[in-house]
Formats: structure tokens, C-alpha cells, sequence
């Protein structure tokens, strides 16, 4: 599954084994946006983690920040 552009944001689930797993990535996830000052809007629940990129002070619209934000998560799971 890929990113799909809606409501002005980057939109993807992630299913994973268990909660554990879900869990980890955001971990991961987590050290990313750290790294690139830039934070997901995410939520959990059991195995699957939903997050929403969007640049909220560029109007709550997708930039390049997204964009490489989104290719750093997919370079943790594909």
C-alpha cells in the first residue's frame, strides 16, 4: 500500500503481527521526526498504526517535508 494525498495531508496504515511490532515502528517512526523536526499526526490500535503527514505551518497543506518524511517511514517497512 502507498501514500494516498487527501484533505491537504499524505495518508497510510501500517498492519503489522502484533502490537509489539506496531508499537516498535512507531518507535522508529518516532526517532525520524526527531531527526527531520517534523511531526506525524498517528494513532494505534492493537497492530495497526494510521499516520497523516501535513505541514501545518505551510496551511495545513503536503510540502517536501512530507514527502521526505513519508520516504523515510517507507524505507522502515517496503
Amino acid at each position: 500500500m502507498s501514500w494516498t494525498e487527501t484533505d491537504g495531508a499524505l495518508h497510510r496504515d501500517f498492519e503489522f503481527d502484533d502490537f509489539r511490532a506496531a508499537f516498535a515502528f512507531m518507535t522508529r517512526v518516532a526517532f525520524i521526526a526527531e531527526d527531520l523536526d517534523h511531526h506525524p499526526n498517528w494513532s494505534n490500535v492493537y497492530n495497526t498504526v494510521s499516520i497523516a503527514l501535513t505541514s501545518h505551518d505551510a496551511g495545513n497543506t503536503v510540502t517536501d517535508r512530507d514527502r521526505t518524511m513519508s520516504e523515510a517511514i517507507d524505507a522502515l517497512v517496503d
